[in-house]
């Protein structure tokens, strides 16, 4: 079990990540910055708040690849990812950012609508399950 350093802290008693049995188990992850900003999200000097489902969702699947990096496993190691959106109106926005990292031959994906996160700026969530490479110790 593993929290990651220079990652945001996760908001509760669990680790980012944590191998078992040869597979990677990635905690829901946000856009959450180490500083708790969020990435995709701004507020004018109004308190107009803008928040940008392309760039979360980028941010979100770095944030899970710096995650499997830590164990030693990359994103072409997924083998299915469960994202929540707080709205389906994000999906095609969310999906054309999703096609940037992953393609038929990817994870086996679910997305599903959430009432909300435990923020209000977060629009997307992942968790994620990895089987982690051979070399370092997962199924040969």
């Amino acid at each position: 079990m593993t929290v990651v350093p220079g990652k945001a802290t996760p908001r509760g008693r669990f680790p980012h990540v944590k191998v078992a049995g040869g597979l990677v188990f990635v905690s829901g992850t946000s856009s959450r910055r180490p500083d708790n900003s969020i990435a995709g999200a701004s507020a004018d000097e109004f308190g107009t708040t803008t928040l940008d489902i392309r760039a979360q969702t980028r941010a979100v699947i770095e944030n899970v690849r710096d995650i499997l990096r830590e164990v030693g496993a990359e994103l072409s190691d997924l083998v299915q990812v469960t994202s929540y959106l707080v709205s389906m109106n994000d999906f095609g926005g969310y999906n054309e950012v999703y096609g940037e990292f992953f393609d038929e031959s990817g994870p086996t994906r679910t997305t599903v609508a959430v009432h909300q996160l435990p923020h209000p700026h977060l629009l997307i969530e992942m968790q994620a399950v990895a089987v982690l490479p051979a070399a370092q110790g997962g199924p040969s």
